[in-house]
């Protein structure tokens, strides 16, 4: 979507070139802020506005701090040191400045009165990433979704004045006179608003019937989950390489690149371990922290995925030295979308790049849960090397099966297409030809077993 009503200077490069915007980060450490108890977690927070820039092809030319209680409602930092980052923006040739908080209208207005460049905050950042990154249909509408949600408020910031008179032609021309532009935008805003939730609507109804064409397979579905960059898609790339005979099998494949949010869109592929051994694994758009929550509710009907699950799996960079807050990032975003009851097991990737000698993998390990002292699985792997990926399938079929059971049909001959069903979703242990029918006896799951119930009648 092109920048929306006037927000052109501040969404994106006005000469459109490919060129690296030069960016100056900025941030406030608010000693009353509980998110930041210390100023490592704060200096963390920087690094990580600093891969977003990156992500979004931005060189980072300095970064400015402040700390302070709290921040300042006029300027988000004290005068003095917004008269030192205009300074630092004339004498290093910036392009935008970045803040490290979402910032209110007033305050957007006010730091682009006197930095004289375009004034950006983590959330539309972010945003600005997830806009570039979006390829399907779906993303592009529910990031637009979002993006419109998070400029509604701020558009007195993008004109100098509230009161400029101006209209349109068709739908957009104003009604009456003295309508200021400012209104005009936000009634077309809405008007866009109720045009993407009704779009998202019917996509939803599109997706709602490949689930139920899915769940009519009785395969078992199994998500990844976690942080962005941490290995979700390698690990599915991996899959589909190890597992399929297909010479076609890296059309199949997805994007992955070592940088934050480098995919999107929710994929799901079919992997066939062995025969009467396949489950379908779904890759999932990562999270982060402060995702800005408008993003969560756009992508809600995507992530629902995950809520349809039999198993997530958790990806965790086992090499990232502050994997313990993405692992508590991703319990609590599990836990908005009600994925909160699905088995989980926890991946600890990237283990080669592990010096902790204990992280010698592939191996499992356990952890005592808080709750009823329940154990909580973890796996040590590295998605770039087959034998990670092998020992990893062997355990989601272990814990998949954990919820399957031996079962035994007789099969009339004429029902030909329930033998089929289990010969392809179940591991069937032995045919045997009667006068009557086929008696088959295997493993199943409990949807797949009720399934053939109900063809047998």
């Amino acid at each position: 979507m092109a920048a929306f009503f006037g927000a052109d200077e501040i969404w994106s490069r006005a000469d459109g070139t490919d060129e690296k915007e030069r960016v100056i980060l900025a941030g406030v450490w608010k000693t009353t802020d509980k998110e930041f108890l210390s100023e490592e977690d704060f200096r963390h927070s920087l690094a990580e506005l600093s891969e977003l820039a990156k992500a979004c092809y931005m060189e980072v030319l300095d970064v400015v701090t402040q700390q302070l209680p709290r921040v300042d409602q006029g300027l988000y930092v004290r005068s003095g040191k917004a008269a030192e980052i205009a300074a630092l923006v004339s004498a290093l040739h910036a392009d935008r400045v970045i803040f490290n908080d979402t910032l209110s209208p007033s305050q957007i207005r006010n730091l682009q009165k006197l930095l004289k460049v375009p004034v950006t905050d983590r959330t539309r950042l972010i945003l600005e990433i997830f806009e570039r990154r979006a390829r399907t249909r779906e993303a592009k509408l529910q990031v637009e979704l979002a993006k419109l949600q998070y400029l509604k408020p701020r558009l007195i910031g993008m004109w100098e004045t509230q009161n400029r008179q101006g209209g349109a032609s068709g739908s957009m021309s104003a009604k009456g006179e003295g309508e200021t532009q400012l209104e005009i935008d936000r009634r077309t805003i809405d008007h866009r608003l109720s045009e993407l939730r009704r779009e998202l609507k019917e996509v939803g109804k599109e997706r709602e019937t490949q689930r139920k064409k899915r769940r009519g397979a009785s395969l078992p579905l199994v998500a990844l989950v976690g942080y962005t960059n941490a290995g979700k898609s390698t690990i599915l790339n991996a899959m589909i390489e190890r597992w399929s005979e297909d010479p076609a099998a890296s059309e199949r494949k997805v994007f992955e690149a070592d940088m934050l949010f480098a995919t999107l869109d929710t994929t799901v592929r079919r992997i066939d371990a062995a025969k009467g051994r396949s489950f379908l694994l779904s890759d999932t758009v990562g999270f982060i922290h402060r995702l800005p929550p408008s993003l969560v509710e756009a992508f809600h009907s995507t992530l629902e995925e995950v809520a349809e699950a039999d198993l997530l799996l958790q990806v965790v960079d086992s090499s990232d030295e502050h994997c313990a807050d993405h692992i508590e990032v991703t319990k609590r975003t599990v836990e908005a979308l009600g994925a909160a009851h699905i088995p989980m097991i926890t991946v600890f990737n990237k283990s080669d790049l592990c010096p902790d000698a204990e992280a010698a993998y592939p191996r499992r390990g356990f952890k005592e849960g808080s709750v009823d002292g329940i154990r909580n699985e973890r796996l040590y792997i590295s998605a770039k090397e087959p034998s990670s990926i092998e020992f990893l399938t062997e355990v989601i079929l272990e814990k998949l099966e954990e919820e399957h059971r031996p079962e035994e049909f007789l099969i009339p001959y004429q029902k030909g297409q329930v033998l089929s069903l289990l010969m392809e979703n179940a591991r069937v242990e032995s045919t045997e030809y009667l006068e009557d029918g086929i008696l088959v006896r295997g493993v199943m799951s409990a949807g797949l077993a009720d399934k053939v119930r109900k063809m047998l009648g």
